[in-house]
């Protein structure tokens, strides 16, 4: 688990009409020094809560009643409106891109999607929590290769090596971790970076955050 600058008390609200998963994401996160100002079994219950109590950090299923369909979605979209700096995390059991889209749509950061049955080690969920409520976005790969199959054009100067780098940059690595994950030096990766910058003719302006608009060319 985290520890050190980044172990500050971060407050989150978890959404999910399953008790068990609801109780369980509950205990993980208290236990990684997150505190859980808030548990509920449906979108409107928490919304209403909005808002007043704005947590830093939404965990929420995409399924929830009463339809079982883009609840958690909506919801999504409606907290970034209501409370623009409240980070969200949706959880769904599968991949549905338009819904990722719509997400990413109200918001360039602070936002995740990852795929329950792909959470393999609880860190990972304290992990993304953490990483969202710095304003940082993270995204299963496999949600990553659905959205890119989506529209590809902005990417068609890229080489293969540099879309490799941008979909890893998508997932929320940084230059370090993609390095890691590629073999390569950080030198090398910051060269990638650079020329997908050029490539997508994004200019450094000082007002706009190049990485995340690089992602959202990514993400189409």
């Amino acid at each position: 688990m985290s520890d050190g600058p980044d172990a500050a008390r971060i407050r989150a609200v978890v959404v999910d009409d399953a008790v068990l998963l609801r109780e369980g994401l509950a205990r993980v996160l208290d236990e990684a020094g997150i505190d859980v100002i808030g548990q509920y079994a449906d979108a409107d219950a928490f919304l209403a809560t909005l808002p007043g109590a704005a947590p830093d950090v939404v965990v929420m299923d995409v399924r929830m009643p009463p339809t079982f369909t883009d609840e958690g979605v909506r919801a999504a979209v409606e907290t970034r409106r209501l409370a623009p700096r409240t980070g969200v995390l949706l959880l769904s059991q599968y991949v549905e891109a338009t819904y990722a889209e719509d997400v990413l749509a109200a918001g360039a950061t602070g936002i995740g999607y990852l795929l329950k049955d792909r959470v393999t080690r609880l860190e990972e969920i304290d992990d993304a929590v953490r990483r969202i409520a710095a304003g940082g976005t993270v995204l299963d790969p496999e949600v990553v290769t659905q959205l890119m199959s989506r529209r590809r054009n902005p990417l068609e100067a890229l080489t293969p090596r540099e879309r490799e780098v941008l979909g890893l940059m998508a997932e929320g690595r940084t230059n370090a971790a993609i390095a890691r994950a590629l073999v390569i030096g950080t030198g090398a990766v910051e060269k990638h970076v650079s020329s997908i910058f050029g490539k997508l003719a994004l200019e450094d302006t000082g007002e706009d955050h190049r990485r995340v608009l690089a992602v959202l060319a990514y993400l189409g």
